[in-house]
C-alpha cells in the first residue's frame, strides 16, 4: 500500500510539538496511574497529542480531501548521541519499506526533533514502530499501545471518525450502550422518533449530499463510541474507572438476573441499578475495589454528553445528529431554529467554506 508523504513543515511541528516536549522537568507529573514514574511519558504534558493528527487540504477543495487525515509522527532525540537513522513502519503503508524521518530546522539549525507527515484516510485504526539505528521500537511518547496476536507490542494511532473497537470488550461496549442510553433522550419515544426520522432522510439524500461517515450503529449518536475513542487518548487515565465499573455492574446484573445475559436484560433493571449510582448506593458494590459509583456515574454522563454533542470527528454524534435534535427543539416563535449548527461547520458537513474542520 503505497502513501502520500507531504513535505515537511518545520514551523508547524514545532508550533505543535515543543510545547509538550521542551520541558526539562524530570518529575513524573503527568502520571497519573497510567504510567510508570520512570517511563519519559510520565513527564511528558498531554503525550496523547502524538502522533499529530490533524485535518488536510490541498490548498484549493477542502471537500475533495475530507476523507484524509495529516498525521505526522515525531520523534525527540534525548542525551547527546545523535542517531544515523530514524525511520518509522507501520500499517498505514507497507510493512517492509522503512519510511526516514527528517530532521526539523529551527532558523536553520537542527533540533532534537525528527518528523515525518504522511496522508492516512479516515476512519481508521494503524500499528507502527520507529527503527532507530536498526532497532525496531514503539513510539516512546504516544500512550496508545497494541499487543498483537504474535504477543509483539506496537504503537497504535487512529483518524478522526473511527468506530473500530480501541478499549473494550463485546461484553464491556454492551453494558457501557446500555447506561447511555439511559442517560441521553434518544431512546424515549419522541427521541427515538426523532433520531429514525432524521437517518431516515439521510438515507435518501443523494449520495453527494450524504454526510460523511453517518454510520447507524446500534446506538442512537455515537456517544459509546465516542468514549472508547477520548479513552483511548484525552482520557486515558479514566480507562481503569471503566474496566473496574463495567466489571462491578456486569457482576451485580448477573446476580439479579442469572438467567440471561447483560444484552437481553430488560430496561427495567438497568433503571434500578441507573437509579442506585445516583444515590452512590449499589446493593452489591464492591465499596474496596471501587469507592463511589456516584463518581463513576457522573464521569459517565460528562463523557456521553460531550459524545452526543460534540463535532463528529471524534466519534460521537454521528452524521451530527445531536446538532439536528437540539436544532429542531431550539426554535424562536417564527419557528426558525436558534442552533444553526451548519453555519459553524465545515464542508460537506455544513455550509461553512471558511473552516476546515
Amino acid at each position: 500500500m503505497a502513501v502520500q508523504i507531504l513535505e515537511l513543515n518545520d514551523q508547524y511541528v514545532l508550533n505543535y510539538c515543543t510545547k509538550y516536549l521542551a520541558r526539562k522537568n524530570p518529575e513524573p507529573r503527568n502520571n497519573f496511574g497510567q504510567f510508570t514514574d520512570n517511563d519519559i511519558r510520565s513527564q511528558v504534558a498531554e503525550s496523547w497529542r502524538f502522533p499529530i493528527i490533524d485535518t488536510y487540504s490541498d490548498g484549493s477543495d477542502s471537500v475533495k480531501n475530507y476523507d484524509l487525515n495529516r498525521v505526522t509522527f515525531v520523534y525527540q532525540v534525548l542525551g547527546t548521541t545523535t542517531p544515523k537513522n530514524i525511520a518509522v513502519i507501520g500499517t498505514f503503508s507497507n510493512l517492509f519499506e522503512l519510511i526516514p524521518l527528517t530532521n526539523v530546522k529551527f532558523l536553520g539549525e537542527p533540533t532534537s526533533y525528527y518528523a515525518l507527515t504522511v496522508l492516512v484516510p479516515k476512519a481508521e485504526v494503524h500499528t507502527y514502530k520507529f527503527v532507530v539505528d536498526g532497532q525496531y521500537i514503539p513510539d516512546p511518547i504516544n500512550p496508545q499501545r497494541a499487543v498483537l496476536d504474535n504477543g509483539q507490542i506496537w504503537s497504535r494511532f487512529f483518524t478522526n471518525f473511527c468506530t473500530q473497537p480501541l478499549n473494550f470488550d463485546d461484553w464491556e461496549y454492551v453494558i457501557l450502550q446500555r447506561l447511555v442510553d439511559h442517560i441521553l433522550p434518544f431512546r424515549t419515544q419522541e427521541g427515538q422518533n426523532f433520531v429514525n426520522r432524521y437517518f431516515n432522510n439521510i438515507d435518501r439524500q443523494s449520495k453527494d449530499n450524504q454526510y460523511p461517515y453517518a454510520y447507524r450503529l446500534d446506538e442512537s449518536v455515537g456517544a459509546a463510541n465516542f468514549i472508547d475513542n477520548i479513552l483511548a487518548r484525552e482520557e486515558n487515565h479514566h480507562l481503569i474507572d471503566y474496566k473496574i465499573c463495567l466489571a462491578q455492574i456486569d457482576r451485580i446484573l448477573r446476580q439479579r438476573n442469572p438467567f440471561i445475559e447483560p444484552r437481553e436484560m430488560s430496561r427495567e433493571l438497568y433503571v434500578d441499578l441507573y437509579n442506585e449510582m445516583t444515590l452512590d448506593k449499589v446493593n452489591g458494590w464492591d465499596s474496596g475495589k471501587y469507592g463511589s459509583p456516584l463518581f463513576f456515574l457522573q464521569l459517565l454522563r460528562r463523557h456521553t454528553y460531550t459524545g452526543a454533542f460534540s463535532h463528529p470527528k471524534y466519534g460521537g454524534n454521528i452524521g451530527a445528529a445531536g446538532w439536528a435534535y437540539l436544532a429542531e427543539r431550539l426554535v424562536n416563535e417564527q419557528g426558525k431554529t436558534l442552533f444553526d449548527w451548519r453555519k459553524a461547520i465545515e464542508k460537506p458537513l455544513g455550509v461553512n467554506s471558511d473552516y476546515h474542520g
